[in-house]
């Protein structure tokens, strides 16, 4: 840097704009470990099955799945503004009609409402914050990723806290979070014309008939089957405190964060995506196998997951960097297409584990999560020559145009949060190498 170049200005120096959307972010990022914490108490307090209560997981996440086709229809529209208060509002109301719910069907059925809300929500949230934002397109992504990290690793400390009050609690509490958020946003926050180009319905459905992005989509449905199986049913084994459950989910949640955000990146630059995400699909099988075998350990239960949430941080980045390489279309699309996968078998996985155990027992559903694991690695060897491809000419961009395609990504919606992370490693690169064509014309001039 030279004394005439401006100092660079810090990303947390923003709009209040901004700060708002962030806010809600936080608070909708604390949404994925929340109700983990109460899981137990919910059974007890109800009644319910813990069949019954994964059903907490199935409907949210099933939504949100079918939700994904219309993220982009939707904001397309009505412009980002209106879709993030439309979203915050459905997460107020379903929130709070959860927590006054006296029945399990109650909560599930709101839980519904809820993943709608947040579907809506995370999937314009990162564009807003990027051309609201100061500064600076990395900057943005900086707060964005802060929001992205807080957020899910402070999620399942809350809902221990204010599970160990209530089991009410956690529901009233993103209620209250985000009824404050709602405000700040309809306040703060400019507002968003429509785009000129309008979304298509069903463009998402007819991006999967691509062979690799196909492929690549069922990788994160089998993946994140292992990963809520973990999330889903874990606590019933360890037969803890909502307080305690909850820390044990905030080391997980830290560590989801850190690997997402460096992690992968990092291990993706030296062995490649094919190689590095097959290795830790292979491991999150070992961790669901040592479930299914030890169930009954608390301790290795405990271990186990906590250890998991690096693994599936680096599974949320490397499938979604997959996914946005190798696509025959536009990002949005293509990120409406692996959410609206992926998000089934998240839904899915927890409601057969109680199912399984039902019928069999606790070692059931975590060896069969393992199986299903496994079988993400055997579709990723038949995409490694798409992937490895993709890493090649992701070292040669040229003329930043690695950095211009993510760039834009995170500004069309829907988008995925782990797109957060690929947009920073983008813009970092960029900024070391400039022009990748006239690096290499000076490097062997």
């Amino acid at each position: 840097m030279t004394e005439t170049d401006p100092a660079p200005k810090s990303p947390f120096r923003q709009p209040k704009a901004v700060w708002a959307v962030a806010f809600a972010c936080v608070v909708s990022f604390m949404g994925i470990g929340l109700v983990d914490p109460i899981l137990p108490a919910l059974t007890s307090k109800l009644h319910a099955s813990p069949s019954q209560v994964e059903l907490l997981f199935t409907s949210y996440l099933v939504v949100t799945a079918v939700a994904m086709l219309v993220t982009g229809w939707v904001p397309s529209r009505i412009g980002a503004k209106r879709t993030l208060i439309g979203g915050l509002i459905l997460i107020v109301l379903f929130a709070g009609l959860a927590g006054s719910s006296g029945t399990i069907g109650g909560i599930v059925g709101f839980r519904a409402g809820w993943g709608l809300g947040n579907a809506l929500f995370i999937a314009t949230s990162l564009a807003v914050i990027v051309s609201s934002a100061s500064g600076g397109f990395g900057g943005a992504i900086i707060l964005y990723e802060t929001a992205l990290g807080v957020g899910i690793a402070s999620g399942p400390l809350l809902g221990g806290l204010l599970g160990n009050i209530s089991w009410r609690g956690p529901f009233y509490g993103v209620c209250a979070l985000m009824f404050i958020a709602l405000m700040a946003t309809i306040l703060m926050v400019p507002k968003t014309p429509p785009p000129a180009e309008k979304s298509s319905l069903t463009a998402p459905l007819r991006a999967l008939r691509h062979g690799p992005l196909a492929k690549t989509s069922v990788t994160g449905l089998l993946y994140n089957w292992g990963f809520f199986t973990i999330l889903g049913y874990a606590p019933f084994l360890m037969h803890l405190s909502a307080l305690k459950l909850g820390a044990v989910f905030c080391a997980w949640g830290i560590l989801v964060a850190i690997f997402a955000v460096f992690g992968a990146p990092a291990l993706k630059s030296r062995y490649g995506t094919a190689r590095t995400l097959i290795g830790s699909l292979v491991l999150v099988a070992v961790i669901l196998g040592v479930i299914g075998v030890f169930p009954g350990h608390r301790w290795v239960v405990i271990i186990a997951v906590i250890a998991s949430g690096a693994l599936i941080g680096l599974n949320n980045t490397l499938v979604t960097t997959a996914v946005m390489s190798i696509s025959p279309v536009t990002r949005g699309v293509a990120a409406a297409s692996y959410g609206f996968v992926r998000f089934i078998g998240g839904g899915l996985a927890p409601y057969a584990a109680g199912r399984l155990v039902a019928r069999f027992n606790t070692h059931v559903p975590f060896l069969v999560a393992a199986v299903v694991v496994l079988a993400g690695t055997v579709v990723v060897l038949t995409l490694r020559p798409a992937l490895d491809d993709a890493d090649t000419d992701e070292k040669h961009p040229g003329h930043s145009a690695i950095r211009e395609a993510v760039e834009e990504a995170v500004t069309e919606v829907p988008a995925e949060p782990e797109e957060a992370v690929l947009a920073r490693q983008a813009f970092r690169d960029d900024r070391v190498y400039g022009d990748g064509r006239a690096v290499r014309e000076e490097h062997y001039s």
